[in-house]
């Protein structure tokens, strides 16, 4: 079955998140369940968000519930409100915010930046998924050919040679996702773990998006300003599909065992998500990533 799929990006300026839908296209996807899905993964410019995460499903008893919708389904209902009524006319939910009066264009260093804090929260959240006490968790998302860090610390490499730039430190937006996604997850004296329903929202928000509407910023930061140069960050193969799919049957396959109220709070997560890794996009948009 073809569905389309509405990516969406966020940014976050002062006091407001923004929303940017972007592509809509077929795609074929199949779950464990063998439901097709409709996903929505964030990140990028202007449309304000107010939405309270208490909100975004019925607390509903796991006992009473034995079987629930595909996780991603669930994250994409609550990603569609975040839209404006303009984006998602039947869904958005956002207020339209005023748009600027003066169109900002990102220069080679705005783009640097964005890079920079991007590895960093890549490299967070590959820390993360690799941390022996979590494998029985979040082992099946290593090493699945999605990993941004070493294709990122290339294009930074080279972008600092090729136009003459000191490579800046890592930004406020990009410290503090990263703070925020290393303090999600808890590990309690007797072995229990809690927070990775919530960790994998920003997981998969993160990661997905980057492999949407972010494959469309970096053709655009390629033609204004890299002359025409592909990034390796934007490189991940012939076999990109395959290896998307393998990761959303591995997030529905974790998701199985989570209870009515686990899966609340990984879809609950979805603000925040769109918060954390909407601020780095604001290097591009002219907004404030600190």
């Amino acid at each position: 079955m073809k569905v389309s799929i509405v990516i969406v990006l966020m940014t976050l300026p002062p006091s407001h998140c923004f929303v940017q839908s972007w592509v809509s296209g077929p795609y074929n996807h199949r779950t464990t369940q063998g439901k097709s899905l409709i996903l929505s993964a964030p990140h990028s410019s202007h449309t304000s968000i107010r939405m309270s995460a208490t909100q975004a499903t019925p607390d509903v008893d796991a006992a009473s519930q034995t079987e629930f919708p595909p996780i991603l389904t669930e994250l994409r209902d609550v990603a569609m409100k975040l839209h404006t009524k303009e984006q998602a006319p039947r869904e958005g939910q956002a207020s339209a915010p005023e748009k600027p009066k003066v169109k900002f264009v990102p220069n080679q260093a705005d783009y640097l930046n964005f890079l920079v804090d991007s590895h960093a929260v890549y490299e967070t959240l590959e820390e993360i998924v690799n941390k022996v006490e979590l494998t029985d968790e979040l082992g099946r998302f290593r090493g699945t050919g999605l990993e941004r860090t070493v294709a990122l610390e290339k294009d930074i490499e080279w972008m600092c040679k090729v136009f003459q730039l000191e490579k800046p430190e890592v930004g406020k937006a990009g410290q503090n996702y990263s703070e925020e996604l290393r303090n999600i997850i808890t590990i309690k004296d007797d072995g229990t773990k809690e927070g990775v329903p919530e960790f994998m929202c920003h997981y998969y928000n993160f990661v997905f998006a980057h492999l949407a509407g972010g494959r469309m910023i970096g053709k655009q930061m390629s033609k204004m300003l890299l002359d025409g140069e592909t990034l390796e960050f934007y490189k991940w193969g012939d076999d990109v599909n395959d290896l998307k799919l393998k990761v959303k049957d591995e997030i529905e396959q974790l998701a199985q065992g989570w209870t009515r109220k686990e899966r609340d709070e990984c879809i609950n997560a979805t603000a925040a998500a769109f918060k954390g890794g909407g601020a780095i996009n604001q290097y591009l948009y002219g907004g404030s990533p600190h």
